[in-house]
C-alpha cells in the first residue's frame, strides 16, 4: 500500500503515452499534416516525420516502461522500471513543451506543463 501515489501516477502516464502513440500511429498521415501546418513556419519544417516518429518513440517507450513498472511494484517492490518511464514521459512532455512554445501556443505549452507535475512527482516517488 505504500506505493499507491506512484502506481496512481504510473497508470496515468501509462495511459497518456499509450493513448498518445496508438492515436499518432492510427492517424500517422494526418498527423503529419496536421503538425506540417503547425510547424510551417519554424526550422523543424522539413523534419516533421522525422521529430514525429522520434516523440512516439519516446512517447511509446514511456507508456510500456510504465506500465510495466506497475507490474514490477506489485511483484517484488521495484521502482526502476517505473522510474524510467516517468523520465521517459518528462522527456517525451520537454519535446512537446517545446514544440509548443516554438509556435508560440502558450495555452498547449501550458497544459503540457500540468502533465509535467506528475511526471516530475513520480520521479521523485521512485528514485
Amino acid at each position: 500500500m505504500n506505493n499507491t501515489a506512484a502506481v496512481l501516477i504510473l497508470v496515468f502516464l501509462a495511459l497518456t503515452f499509450l493513448m498518445s502513440s496508438y492515436e499518432k500511429i492510427a492517424n500517422w498521415n494526418s498527423t503529419k499534416m496536421w503538425l506540417k501546418g503547425l510547424f510551417a513556419q519554424t526550422f523543424l519544417k522539413n523534419v516533421i516525420p522525422i521529430v514525429t516518429g522520434i516523440l512516439l518513440a519516446f512517447e511509446l517507450l514511456a507508456g510500456i516502461l510504465c506500465l510495466v513498472g506497475v507490474f514490477e511494484l506489485y511483484w517484488n517492490g521495484g521502482r526502476m522500471t517505473g522510474f524510467y518511464g516517468a523520465v521517459f514521459s518528462c522527456i517525451a512532455l520537454l519535446f512537446m513543451l517545446f514544440g509548443q512554445r516554438l509556435v508560440k501556443d502558450y495555452d498547449g505549452a501550458r497544459t503540457i506543463a500540468i502533465y509535467f507535475v506528475p511526471a516530475i512527482l513520480a520521479v521523485f516517488l521512485l528514485s
